[in-house]
């Protein structure tokens, strides 16, 4: 399994933390996503074999924050 750390602008509660979570988590072969709130830090869990990883950022900026760095 590889893993994927992004930096995430714009989250400002746990609610936050759910929206990202929850648009990560469909994403084919993606087995789990950490969120930190405080930092802004994400990391994605997944199968390289299975996963478009432009697609996370994709997502992320779909739902409304800001993929940093």
């Amino acid at each position: 399994m590889d893993s994927k750390k992004l930096n995430v602008k714009g989250m400002t509660c746990m609610g936050c933390v759910k929206s990202v979570k929850n648009v990560l988590e469909p994403i084919p072969g993606v087995s789990n996503v950490e969120v930190v709130l405080e930092t802004g830090k994400v990391t994605i869990g997944y199968d390289a074999s299975k996963t478009d990883t432009g697609a996370f950022k994709t997502a992320i900026e779909d739902a409304g924050y800001e993929v940093v760095g």
